[in-house]
Formats: structure tokens, C-alpha cells, sequence
């Protein structure tokens, strides 16, 4: 098994109870999958917000916003099993659900570019725009693939992985300020994982592109 099926499984067993208990009080999928968005929607929010004020260039925004799209992650898994596990499973859910994915990648990403832009970091504002272009693009190319008949799930940065990388990233890079709030090299600790998802979403989206070509010729 490899180590992302791993802790997906591990996760899985983790929120089982929750899961349960939101079932039973009638919490639908759809309810989860929008509390998730609006989590975002406030970890967008507070990044932003760390340009203005007095304590404009406080990278602990960063922390709290980092720290509340790791939060939302979850309940991207929570909407999942509470519709396996509450037999409310439904294409418009299934559709709900990746459309306000793609909503929560595009406004905190948004608020990502719009927080180094004001801070004149162009070349890490051009970083966090090729990781939107990424993100936006392996869904998309899977999303087309899957409408031609093609079963298209591989790559290695999916969700899962860029919303580890972006909330875990900035997240630390809070922490950090925190202990050196004078030390140059804590936005690194944002900015790298920020590479790795730009760089390899867009390896992901140009993989399952050749990989929906190979099968398309292999079907002629």
C-alpha cells in the first residue's frame, strides 16, 4: 500500500465517529462541503488581511490562514464518507463537491498571490500563479478525460497533496515568525512547498494528458 493510500486509510479511521455522529443529527454531505469552502473562504480572508493594518508584514496571518486550509482539508474527507457511510451519494453532490474544490484552490491561492503582490514579492507571486494554473489544470484534464471515457485519477500532486503542502507550508512559516520574526529565511518555509506544488501540478496535468493520449491510441 503505498503511503498515501496509507494515511488516507489511517484519516479515514480517525474521523469515523465524527462522521457518524454528523449523520445521525442529519448533517448532509453537501452541508460539510460548504462549511469547508467557507473555512477557506476565512483562511483566504486572514491572509489577505495581513497586508493591511498595523501589523502589515506579520507572517503569524500567514500561521492562522495556513492553519485553517489544513483545517478544511478535513472535511474534504468528512463530505466524502459521510455520503459512503450515509448512503447519500449523488451525482449533483459528487459535482457540488469538486466545484467548490475548485472554488476554495482559487480563492486561497487568490489571496496567496494578492498577499506577496502587495508585498512587491513578484517572483513569489509568479510561483503561487503557475501553482493556480496547475492545480486548476490537473482537475481539468482529468475532468475532460473522464468525459471522453477515459478513467483519469493518477499524478502525484493531487488535492490532497497541494492542500497539505499550502496549508502545512504556511502554517510553519507563522510558527517560525513567531521564534525570529527578523529572520529573512522564514518565508521560505512558505515559498518552497509553494515550488513543489507548482512545479509538480502541472507535471500531474501534463502526466494524465499523455497518459489519456496513450490510451486513446491504443483504443483506435
Amino acid at each position: 500500500m503505498r503511503a498515501r493510500d496509507y494515511a488516507q486509510q489511517l484519516i479515514y479511521k480517525i474521523i469515523d465517529s465524527p462522521v457518524r455522529g454528523m449523520i445521525k443529527i442529519g448533517i448532509t454531505p453537501n452541508t460539510v462541503t460548504t462549511i469547508g469552502f467557507l473555512l477557506n473562504l476565512v483562511a483566504a480572508g486572514i491572509i489577505v488581511g495581513g497586508a493591511f493594518g498595523d501589523d502589515a508584514g506579520n507572517f503569524s496571518y500567514l500561521g492562522w490562514g495556513g492553519f485553517l486550509i489544513l483545517f478544511a482539508g478535513l472535511f474534504d474527507m468528512l463530505d466524502g464518507q459521510v455520503a459512503r457511510i450515509g448512503q447519500m451519494s449523488s451525482k449533483f453532490g459528487a459535482m457540488f463537491d469538486s466545484v467548490l474544490d475548485r472554488y476554495s484552490e482559487l480563492v486561497v491561492l487568490g489571496g496567496i498571490i494578492y498577499y506577496f503582490m502587495y508585498y512587491r514579492y513578484f517572483l513569489f507571486g509568479l510561483i503561487a500563479i503557475i501553482a493556480l494554473i496547475g492545480s486548476m489544470m490537473v482537475s481539468y484534464v482529468r475532468a475532460r478525460a473522464e468525459g471522453l471515457g477515459i478513467e483519469c485519477k493518477g499524478g502525484f500532486m493531487q488535492r490532497p497533496e497541494r492542500v497539505v503542502l499550502t496549508g502545512a507550508g504556511a502554517w510553519g512559516c507563522g510558527i517560525a515568525y513567531y521564534f525570529a520574526p527578523d529572520a529573512s529565511w522564514v518565508i521560505w518555509i512558505f515559498v518552497v512547498p509553494l515550488i513543489l506544488v507548482a512545479f509538480f501540478s502541472n507535471i500531474t496535468a501534463f502526466g494524465r494528458l499523455n497518459y489519456s493520449r496513450k490510451v486513446m491510441n491504443n483504443s483506435k
